[in-house]
């Protein structure tokens, strides 16, 4: 499905800000129709909310048509140990946006995805989601179950002509990590990270946007770092 002007037409969340936005950026540069979910856009949409997700998706397709393309990035950080007292509600944060946040958009659209002639899904997870940090179970905890989420839609779509896919971003420059001074980035960078740097936006959107590419009809499943050789590096 396209819009009236052959273009194809995505859904991007978490698109005001960080990987989301670089991605809705790309998408447009790439000749996509992109609506914008998020909390901070004109006009704000709550992914955890699964009826104002509903009234959104109906929104964009009346006024740009079908959706071909799904985006999930909206996410928040949602740091916590097991015996903090705001553990549980940590937890309910992070399942509520990450994970469930990233459901309902796609059950939304998932009609439209299956008519599509190359309906795309690519969630955003993060390499918490292939190991855990200290103290931050609930958000590894999430995109551990994103990734498995993706490899549930990418095995029960496939037959329908869609691919779901899963990016892992690694020690990326966005609002999540700008409070993190400049010197322990770049320290963190040169002890963990064999390009010696934290990644940019742009550096993870790249590889979103290809996955979403009528070409990468044969990439499902996947679960791909994005994070500059970190997880390949032996500690």
């Amino acid at each position: 499905m396209t819009t009236g002007d052959g273009r194809r037409v995505a859904i991007v969340t978490g698109g005001a800000s960080g990987i989301g936005r670089a991605a809705a950026a790309g998408l447009d540069a790439a000749g996509t129709a992109v609506a914008v979910f998020d909390r901070d856009g004109d006009d704000p949409v709550d992914v955890s909310d699964r009826a104002a997700v509903e009234a959104a998706v109906a929104g964009v397709r009346e006024r740009l048509g079908p959706v071909d393309i799904v985006v999930c990035a909206a996410g928040v950080a949602a740091p916590a140990r097991i015996d903090d007292p705001g553990y549980a509600a940590a937890w309910d944060r992070a399942l509520g946006v990450n994970l469930a946040g990233t459901l309902h958009v796609v059950q939304a659209c998932v009609e439209d995805l299956v008519a599509s002639d190359a309906g795309r899904i690519v969630t955003i997870a993060s390499t918490e989601a292939l190991g855990s940090a200290r103290g931050d179970g609930p958000y590894a905890v999430s995109k551990h179950a994103v990734v498995g989420l993706t490899r549930s839609l990418a095995v029960d779509l496939g037959r329908r002509g869609v691919t779901a896919n899963c990016v892992c971003p690694g020690a990326t420059r966005t609002g999540m990590t700008a409070p993190i001074p400049e010197e322990a980035k770049d320290a963190y960078g040169r002890r963990n990270i064999p390009l010696g740097r934290y990644g940019s936006p742009e550096e993870v959107a790249y590889m979103i946007v290809a996955l979403t590419a009528p070409e990468a009809s044969f990439v499902n499943g996947a679960v791909i770092p994005v994070d500059g050789g970190m997880t390949a590096m032996s500690r």
